[in-house]
């Protein structure tokens, strides 16, 4: 058994590998452009696919962790949502499709999940609970602004774009902080919450970039 489980990690660790690599070359090439595309494929399949192999791990006997399960949920959410968002544009569909809204509901469901027992933790002084209530808060917060969105991606044309890069920063978030804490084993609180606050400021500044850029087409117009 624990051949198997040391073969499923060594799998899971190469697919998060390649998923990180693609995930920093897609920010770094042109947005739209062919290699943005080809490695955002890439990095969604390898994302996912590691995401769900550590699904497995976390439940092996001698290897349960239930905050890595539902780590591993929230990244596969990103992805899926990522991906779902490029598809809300109104020359594409009218509205929001029962897989749209089911891949927000589970995450929120599983938000509120993390939230009540990183709660429950902090009151009986148990060790990282505070990681169940930031991550918790943030899969709540994205997949309410999802509920949002599906509800006015129409008037808002820019909406599809700011969803799928918070999204998808978000996964390329997740990759890095895997890599720190499982690939060097620097285990901290602040290790595995410092990405997703640098990721969160690079997706603010990004949003306020296509902003004002479309404010800026509007006035050359």
């Amino acid at each position: 058994m624990e051949e198997t489980i040391k073969t499923l990690i060594y799998i899971h660790a190469f697919f998060g590998g390649i998923g990180l690599i693609t995930g920093l070359i897609s920010v770094a090439v042109k947005k739209g452009g062919a290699g943005h595309k080809k490695m955002g494929i890439i990095f969604s399949y390898a994302m996912v696919t590691s995401s769900l192999i550590s699904l497995v791990i976390a439940r092996m006997p001698g290897h349960e962790n239930t905050f890595l399960f539902l780590i591993g949920i929230f990244t596969i959410y990103l992805i899926l949502a990522g991906n779902r968002a490029l598809t809300l544009r109104s020359k594409i569909k009218q509205q929001a499709d029962w897989k749209d809204k089911l891949i927000s509901a589970t995450m929120l469901l599983v938000s509120v999940g993390m939230l009540g027992l990183g709660l429950i933790g902090l009151i009986q002084q148990v060790n990282n609970s505070v990681l169940y209530v930031f991550f918790g808060g943030f899969g709540a917060f994205m997949s309410i602004r999802d509920f949002q969105l599906f509800k006015s991606f129409k008037e808002k044309k820019n909406a599809w774009l700011i969803s799928h890069l918070g999204r998808m920063v978000g996964a390329l978030i997740a990759s890095v902080t895997a890599f720190l804490v499982a690939g060097i084993q620097l285990g901290s609180t602040l290790v595995w919450i410092m990405p997703t606050i640098v990721g969160t400021l690079y997706i603010i500044y990004s949003n306020r970039a296509l902003n004002k850029s479309k404010v800026l087409r509007a006035d050359l117009h």
